[in-house]
């Protein structure tokens, strides 16, 4: 596979008032990751559901959204699959979450860009109370291993920022900033745990002792923490029309800029840089007028095909 093969399942969506958002990884020998995608999109064009699967030799990675039946649907296809250690997070979103459901054939199901051993070679797995021990300590260097936008909508109670776009920018961070503490002892963490199955594997690889992550990433641990045991500060930035959640994986404050990504506070959204689809405070002076009229468009647009569908 030397590219993306990305495919969509069109399928006449019935009518959810509640969206079940199923969040599922693992890291499994698939024979022919082809042919997995093709019986995939068959399925899924029979069940209400929409979001993105990835399918690669490497295993499988994605979150769907869907009506109870679609979701038990396509979990039961996965393990009738062998897929039998997914790492699987629940949550519900009161509105449709993704536009479209497709199924992606890529390299990777997460995309590092170098070649690590996630089923051999991976860090120390903690749950929620044995990360609060060991973040809390004073000898811990604890790494946020997302991009620079969803550590923005928030993160652990000091974590470092790499100031990374995208996961493939990872292992220059690593090179260039932790290369000298290999002795010491590295926390990571990610949405759903699966970056951390690689980034682990990686600093492993490069010869560090101590390299701890953890287990099912930050959504299990908003799952399972207590607010008021909770060393994590702000929202936690999702994937899906929800844009952030938080505590009990219950929608946040944080809407996204349609324009750039970015995720936005309340405040942010009061200010006067922000119009909904066109600019937010974090691009209003990187795009030009001409951009923003086609943003305005685009807005005009997408309104009108939702006052039809009402």
């Amino acid at each position: 596979m030397n590219a993306t093969v990305e495919q969509l399942a069109p399928v006449e969506q019935q009518a959810t008032t509640d969206w079940v958002v199923a969040a599922l990884y693992q890291f499994k020998e698939v024979a022919d990751a082809a042919d997995l995608q093709q019986r995939l999109l068959d399925l899924v064009k029979t069940i209400n559901l929409c979001g993105t699967l990835i399918v690669a030799s490497e295993g499988i990675n994605g979150t769907v959204a869907g009506d109870r039946h679609a979701i038990d649907t396509i979990r039961e296809f996965l393990l009738n699959e062998g897929f039998h250690a997914m790492e699987y997070k629940e949550s519900h979103s009161a509105e449709k979450p993704f536009r479209k459901m497709k199924i992606k054939l890529k390299q990777e199901i997460v995309t590092l860009g170098v070649e690590v051993k996630p089923r051999d070679l991976v860090g120390h797995y903690l749950d929620p109370k044995e990360w609060n021990e060991l973040i809390s300590r004073d000898d811990v260097i604890l790494v946020d291993t997302r991009n620079d936008y969803e550590y923005k909508a928030g993160t652990f109670k000091g974590a470092i920022d790499p100031k990374t776009e995208t996961f493939r920018e990872f292992p220059d961070y690593v090179k260039q900033n932790l290369e000298q503490h290999k002795d010491k002892k590295i926390a990571m963490f990610c949405t759903g745990g699966i970056r951390c199955e690689k980034s682990t594997s990686l600093l492993l690889q490069e010869g560090f002792n101590e390299v701890y992550h953890l287990k099912g990433g930050i959504l299990k641990y908003l799952e399972e923490t207590p607010a008021e045991e909770s060393l994590w500060e702000g929202e936690c930035f999702v994937f899906d029309g929800r844009t952030a959640v938080t505590h009990g994986v219950e929608e946040g404050q944080n809407v996204k800029c349609h324009a750039c990504g970015w995720p936005l506070t309340p405040e942010e959204v009061a200010l006067p840089s922000y119009e909904h689809g066109v600019s937010c405070v974090y691009c209003i002076e990187k795009t030009t007028e001409k951009q923003k009229e086609g943003f305005r468009m685009r807005q005009s647009q997408i309104a009108a095909a939702k006052r039809k569908r009402l």
